[in-house]
C-alpha cells in the first residue's frame, strides 16, 4: 500500500501541514477547527544546519549522546534505500504550538509539534520520498525526526509515548496559535522490529469532517530515537511507513 499524502510544490516535498491547512483534496482548510493536517510542521532550521554532503565526525559510539554533526552523519542518504530520495525537510522554521487539553496526551502532541519530549540534545529532520512515484498525488513521503538524548531521555520518550497512546485511545483535543484541533482516536499498531525498541501508533484527526490518519513509528537505539511520520490526506486509509526505511535507518544508529 502506498502512503498517500498531499505534498507542497517547493523543496523536499514536505507533507502538507502548513499553518493554513490543507483539505483532503489539497485545498486550503476553511473551517475554524483543524487537526494535525493544519498544524505547522518543523523544517530544516538552526538544529539541522549540517549539509548532507559535508564530512562529519564519526559517531561517538553506542551509549553516548550524539552531537548535532554526529547525528547528521548517521541519517539516511539518497541511494541507501532503493527508490528513495532523502532531503532536509523544508518549509517554515517554526515548530507546532499545539497544547493538549489532557496532560496525559502531551507526549503525542509534542511529536505532532515536531518537538519530542523530553527535549533532545540535538535534532535532525529529513524527508524520504519514493522517486518512482514522482508527480503522483499519492506519492510516498515519510518525515524522519532524529533526536539524541541525555542519559535516560530516549527511554523516557518511548515510555511516555506508549503510556499516552493507552491513555488517549478515545481521542483528545488541542489548542494552538492556529486554533483548536480534534483527534478522534489513538491506537497502537504492529511495528517492524528495529533497534532496541520499536513502537508504532496511529492518530486519527478530523479536518472539515474528513478523517486524516497520521501514522508514527518510533525506533530507539541507545540514546538516539528516530520518529517516522506519514499522513493520508486523500482517503481515510491509514498510510504505511515502509519497513525498508525503518530497518535501514535503524541499522545506521550507533
Amino acid at each position: 500500500m502506498k502512503v498517500r499524502s498531499t505534498v507542497v510544490a517547493a523543496g523536499a516535498l514536505a507533507l502538507c501541514l502548513a499553518a493554513a491547512g490543507c483539505g483532503p483534496d489539497g485545498s486550503e482548510g476553511k473551517g475554524p477547527e483543524k487537526t494535525a493536517a493544519a498544524s505547522r510542521t518543523p523544517a530544516a532550521g538552526p538544529t539541522d544546519a549540517v549539509d548532507a554532503g559535508t564530512p562529519v565526525p564519526a559517531p561517538s559510539g553506542s551509549g553516548r549522546t550524539l552531537t548535532q554533526a554526529q547525528l547528521a552523519g548517521v541519517v539516511l542518504r539518497t541511494g541507501e534505500v532503493k527508490g528513495y530520495g532523502i532531503a532536509p525537510l523544508e518549509g517554515t522554521d517554526e515548530r507546532g504550538t499545539e497544547e493538549p487539553e489532557d496532560e496525559a496526551c502531551r507526549p503525542i502532541t509534542a511529536i505532532i509539534n515536531g518537538s519530542p519530549e523530553p527535549a533532545p540534545a540535538a535534532t535532525v529532520f529529513r524527508t524520504a520520498t519514493d522517486t518512482t512515484e514522482e508527480g503522483r498525488d499519492d506519492q510516498t513521503v515519510v518525515t524522519e525526526i532524529l533526536t539524541s538524548h541525555p542519559e535516560g531521555g530516549a527511554e523516557e520518550l518511548l515510555r511516555s509515548v506508549r503510556d499516552a497512546v493507552r491513555a488517549c485511545a478515545e481521542g483528545f483535543r488541542t489548542t494552538s496559535d492556529d486554533g483548536p484541533s480534534t483527534y478522534t482516536g489513538v491506537q497502537a499498531l504492529p511495528a517492524a522490529k528495529a533497534g532496541q525498541e520499536s513502537f508504532a501508533y496511529r492518530v486519527t484527526g478530523s479536518l472539515e469532517g474528513a478523517e486524516v490518519p497520521l501514522v508514527f513509528h518510533l525506533v530507539r537505539t541507545g540514546p538516539t530515537v528516530v520518529t517516522f511520520y506519514a499522513a493520508n490526506f486523500l482517503t481515510a486509509k491509514a498510510p504505511e511507513i515502509p519497513a525498508a526505511l525503518v530497518t535501514a535507518q535503524a541499522a545506521k544508529l550507533p
